[in-house]
C-alpha cells in the first residue's frame, strides 16, 4: 500500500537499504567522520524530505552530502550548498531564518516542499542511474501527497531529470521535444510549471557559474508563479 501521509513516507525512507552501495557508504562515514565533527553522531541514514505539507513548490536536489545532510539529518543542512540556498529562500519569503546548522535551529519552511533524486548520501556526490531509479518511488510519492503543489523547481540536472521520470511515471504524457535542462528554464507540464535552476554546490557557487542573484531571480519567479491567478 502507498504511504497515506508524508510521515509515513518519510518513515518508509529512513529505513529504506534498497542500494547496498550507499548503505555502505552513508553508514562507514558515519563512523569515520570528518575530523571537523568527530564529536558529532551522524545521521547515517537517508535523509526524509523537508518542508511544508501544504506547499505550493516542490524543489528536488540531487543527494544528501556526505557530511552535510548524511550528518545533521536534515535536507542541505550543514553544508556549503545550504549556506547558498537558506539565505535564498529566506529572501524569498520561503523560509523563516537564513540558516539552517541543525535538527531543532527554529528553520521552518513555508510554501515549499524540498526532496531529491537520491536520499542517501553518494561517493563523489554521483547516485548511479540505478540508485536513482530505486529512489524514484519516493519521488512519484511526494508528487502524489504534495496536493497542493504547482510548481516543481528542479535544482541541476539530475534533478531535473528525476523530476520528468518520476511524472513520466505518474502517468503525465511528456512533451515532444523532451524538455532540456537550462538555467531559468521552465515548462508548463500538465498541472505543474517546472523551473530549473543550477545546483548551488561549491562548484557553480564559487565559479561564479551561480550567483547570489541568479538564484534571487529563480525563486522571484518561482513565487511569481505560484501567486498567479
Amino acid at each position: 500500500m502507498p504511504p497515506a501521509t508524508l510521515a509515513d513516507l518519510n518513515a518508509a525512507l529512513i529505513a529504506c537499504r534498497r542500494c547496498p552501495r550507499l548503505v555502505e557508504f552513508r553508514e562507514r562515514v558515519a563512523v569515520e567522520k570528518r575530523r571537523a565533527y568527530r564529536h558529532e553522531t551522524y545521521w547515517g541514514r537517508p535523509v526524509p524530505g523537508l518542508g511544508d505539507p501544504a506547499a505550493r513548490v516542490l524543489m528536488v536536489g540531487l543527494a544528501p552530502g556526505a557530511h552535510g545532510a548524511n550528518r545533521t539529518g536534515r535536507m542541505f543542512t550543514g553544508d556549503s550548498s545550504g549556506d547558498f540556498l537558506f539565505p535564498a529562500l529566506h529572501r524569498a519569503g520561503f523560509a523563516s531564518q537564513p540558516t539552517s546548522t541543525h535538527i531543532g535551529d527554529g528553520l521552518v519552511l513555508h510554501d515549499l516542499y524540498i526532496a531529491a533524486a537520491a536520499h542517501c548520501a553518494p561517493p563523489d556526490n554521483k547516485p548511479t542511474p540505478a540508485e536513482i531509479a530505486n529512489c524514484r518511488p519516493y519521488l512519484v510519492q511526494h508528487l502524489a501527497l504534495l496536493t497542493h503543489a504547482r510548481l516543481l523547481l528542479a535544482l541541476g540536472k539530475i534533478g531535473f531529470d528525476a523530476l520528468l521520470a518520476a511524472l513520466a511515471e505518474r502517468g503525465l504524457a511528456l512533451p515532444r521535444p523532451r524538455p532540456v535542462f537550462g538555467h531559468g528554464r521552465e515548462y508548463a507540464l500538465g498541472p505543474y510549471t517546472l523551473l530549473a535552476s543550477y545546483h548551488p554546490s561549491r562548484l557553480n557557487t564559487q565559479t561564479g557559474r551561480l550567483t547570489p542573484a541568479m538564484f534571487d531571480r529563480i525563486f522571484t519567479r518561482a513565487r511569481a508563479i505560484v501567486d498567479s491567478p
